[in-house]
């Protein structure tokens, strides 16, 4: 459990498509638990750069989603253990959301816009 925590504080970022919190190297070594599929981002510090962002507000540590009310209700109940921003600053690149349609997955931006 103590592996879900990032040791180096200052690289933190969140995925601007689940709002999962890593480092920018672990993002970069291993991609997003989450999105790897939809989005490869191990081993394209560029990808990283621009499917992640350094500012976000609101953390809700998950060890287990899939039981968790919290996780329901923030619609992460189907994503890895690990730490959650609450609201990401930032969207994707244009093409990326449209790859993802393509795919038949919609984007939600995370940072709270689809709430207004």
């Amino acid at each position: 459990m103590a592996s879900l925590v990032p040791k180096d504080k200052r690289q933190l970022r969140a995925c601007l498509i689940c709002g999962i919190v890593m480092n920018h190297h672990v993002f970069r070594d291993q991609g997003c638990p989450n999105c790897d599929r939809y989005i490869r981002m191990r081993g394209r510090n560029d990808t990283v750069t621009d499917c992640t962002s350094t500012i976000f507000d609101g953390l809700t540590a998950m060890f287990k989603p899939t039981g968790s009310w919290v996780a329901k209700f923030a619609h992460i109940n189907t994503y890895q253990p690990g730490l959650y921003a609450a609201h990401v600053t930032g969207r994707i690149p244009e093409d990326l959301e449209d790859a993802l349609a393509q795919k038949g997955i919609t984007y939600h931006a995370r940072d709270g816009s689809a709430e207004e």
